[in-house]
């Protein structure tokens, strides 16, 4: 029962946070144009871990993947796989001139074949110790570094990630390979 009202309250954040995050990229997509097409062409072209790309307000640096984890957590407290976790390590900046919230639910993996896994949101806040990736709002200037959680089936390999400065962005690309 815990657990469900856990995840009750996740995602009526989700909803009331994603409105307004709309509202915000609107705004700045307009005022912004120049930066936009300089985003799109850094879409186009994928980057490797430990180079930074940008989406939006932010700039995300991929530190790390590891994959292979079926628990996250202390022995107390934590989640279990339902097949491994990858754990992705990103650096987020705000590079913006407003505080931006970073959505963990926003950040999606993928395959070679293009199968897409979304970020485990629960997963998340047991594996970031310190620090969260979920709904954290990140004044300009400022960064974080924390684990984005996919729980993927055992013998799936991810080769890349998407990585959105909020759930309407265009996203860009990191590859994991």
């Amino acid at each position: 029962m815990r657990k469900t009202t856990t995840l009750a309250l996740i995602a009526t954040a989700a909803v009331a946070l994603g409105c307004g995050a709309g509202a915000t990229d609107n705004a700045s997509s307009s005022s912004n144009d120049d930066g936009e097409a300089k985003g799109d062409k850094k879409a186009a072209k994928t980057a490797k871990i430990g180079q930074p790309v940008r989406d939006g307000k932010f700039e995300f640096t991929v530190k790390s993947s590891k994959c292979g984890a079926t628990k996250v957590g202390s022995d107390l407290i934590g989640d279990k796989a339902q097949g491994q976790f990858c754990l992705i390590t990103i650096n987020v900046k705000n590079i913006g001139k407003e505080p931006q919230t970073l959505d963990g639910s926003s950040q999606k993996a993928y395959t070679a074949d293009g199968t897409e896994y979304s970020s485990d949101t629960e997963a998340g806040l047991y594996a970031n110790k310190e620090q969260s990736t979920f709904f954290e709002e990140i004044n300009p200037g400022n960064q974080v570094t924390g684990v984005f959680v996919f729980d993927i089936p055992k013998k799936v390999k991810l080769a890349k990630l998407e990585l959105h400065d909020s759930m309407f962005s265009g996203g860009v690309e990191v590859s994991l390979s």
